[in-house]
């Protein structure tokens, strides 16, 4: 898990770079509560969404905030705990008394905070929640970190007039709640209300435990836009939230390199023997294909074969020779290989990606930022995975894996380039924030200082410039 990039925390919830008032820094927890017995969906916290599982939407987006300390799934069920740690969270198993039908949200998220009293402030995140994104939580956790804040949840915004049935005396009518229907106004001249979109409850420690609640004392909202507030319950939720994560949903950071497993990815793991003898194995041109899709975007590609199969090696010979790609034998526990490419190329596991199919892969498939497997693999390297693709080994599984990369690191990119914008419009706030606040001072003139930060942005700061009276 990648540490956290915040300042310094104190007790008024201020970042500060004197050390004039003894620091403290708040231990930041982020938990998703994920209970094996879904009565709308079996197992539904799991079950694939666009190759990945659920969970791993929202787990994603936690680790790439970089706000957290530490990130936990909580959960009463053995394949739940193996996907969430495969996807690099803690796991708490909850008790029995938490885990009823009948229990709440608080009362499990009370259990873990008994448990795990370095915990100062508590980000609980919905599972059902996929387009969640990394500055979603960036954003929240601002107003609880700067702004003091002692809870702060997700909301969207929305323009419904809403109505109430009453019944009365043997009788029943209806009547508006929220408009004077003679007087209905247009979307435009109206602000519309909010409404939780179950996204994520940030609490502080005192308030869950004293208060009973995740909402309370100084309490804030963060809008989030439609497009983000997916929610799922019943299986006719299911198709909708596909199509809207594919649009919307947060897929990482761009991956600069791919390891592939020749056998039983590239290939189907059948040997044919030709009428001469001979060992032969087959391969589909689209998943070729899919290889140079890769090494056309810049990300270089790395077949691995086993020492004891000769006829994969002559295949990824071949290959090498047609495609340009690097061919690296492995043993029976490929990560020492594997690392030490990583390493000596100066990369960190989450520019990796990694497709292989079985056990020996599983910590490979565990530590890549992107990992894969066929259709067909076993359960082991299943588990393992972030991505499960809907193809068989040899039948255009890589393919669509390379297609996933593709598609994730265009969303990567888009992602930084709205992060960009979204930086600069801030910086003009401030500037003009500051112009303001100069002209009310009694400045006579501003001049304009162009300033570039680290990322080459380039932003205007104001200087003031105040006259000087003649003596």
């Amino acid at each position: 898990m990648a540490a956290r990039k915040r300042g310094p925390q104190y007790e008024n919830g201020q970042q500060d770079g004197t050390s004039s008032k003894k620091a403290e820094r708040r231990h930041l927890t982020a938990l998703v509560l994920a209970r094996g017995g879904s009565k709308g969906i079996p197992l539904k916290n799991i079950k694939m969404l666009a190759g990945v599982p659920l969970l791993g939407w929202v787990l994603r987006a936690a680790i790439d905030s970089e706000m957290f300390d530490s990130i936990w799934v909580s959960t009463d069920h053995d394949e739940i705990e193996k996907v969430a740690k495969s996807w690099g969270a803690k796991v708490h198993r909850r008790s029995p008394e938490v885990s009823r039908d009948g229990s709440s949200s608080v009362e499990t998220i009370q259990e873990f905070l008994r448990e795990n009293t370095e915990v100062d402030v508590l980000c609980h995140i919905q599972c059902t929640s996929p387009c969640l994104h990394p500055s979603h939580l960036q954003q929240a956790l601002k107003k609880i970190i700067e702004d003091g804040y002692d809870s702060v949840f997700s909301v969207v915004r929305r323009h419904q007039f809403r109505w109430k049935e009453v019944k009365e005396g043997g009788g029943e009518f209806t009547e508006p709640i929220n408009l004077v229907p003679s007087k209905r106004p247009r979307r435009q001249d109206w602000d519309g209300e909010l409404y939780e979109n179950g996204s994520f409850y940030i609490g502080t420690r005192d308030l869950i435990l004293k208060e009973n609640s995740t909402q309370g004392r100084k309490v804030a909202y963060f809008e989030m836009e439609p497009e983000h507030s997916v929610d799922i319950d019943v299986d006719i939720d299911w198709p909708v939230a596909e199509e809207r994560v594919l649009r919307y949903g947060y897929f990482g950071r761009g991956v600069s390199i791919m390891f592939c497993r020749v056998s039983r990815c590239l290939t189907d793991g059948r040997v044919f023997l030709s009428v001469s003898g001979e060992d032969m194995v087959s391969i589909h041109t689209i998943d070729t294909t899919g290889l140079r899709m890769l090494q056309n975007d810049g990300v270089e590609v790395v077949l691995l074969t086993s020492r004891e199969d000769p006829v994969t090696q002559a295949l990824a010979d071949k290959l090498k020779k047609m495609m340009g790609c690097e061919v690296m034998e492995v043993g029976e526990d490929p990560l020492k290989d594997v690392q030490s490419v990583v390493e000596q190329k100066k990369l960190d596991w989450k520019d990796v990606a990694y497709m292989g199919d079985d056990r020996a892969d599983a910590t490979c498939l565990n530590l890549a930022g992107l990992s894969a497997v066929p259709a067909d693999a076993p359960k082991d390297g299943a588990n393992a995975a972030k991505y499960t693709c809907r193809q068989a080994a040899g039948m255009g599984a890589v393919r669509e894996f390379a297609e996933h990369v593709l598609l994730q690191k265009e969303k990567a990119k888009t992602q930084m380039k709205q992060d960009r914008i979204d930086r600069q419009l801030t910086y003009e706030n401030e500037v003009a924030h500051r112009a303001v606040k100069a002209q009310r001072r009694g400045a006579s003139g501003l001049r304009w200082m162009k300033v570039s930060d680290e990322d080459d942005l380039t932003f205007l700061v104001s200087c003031e410039q105040r006259s000087v009276a003649s003596a």
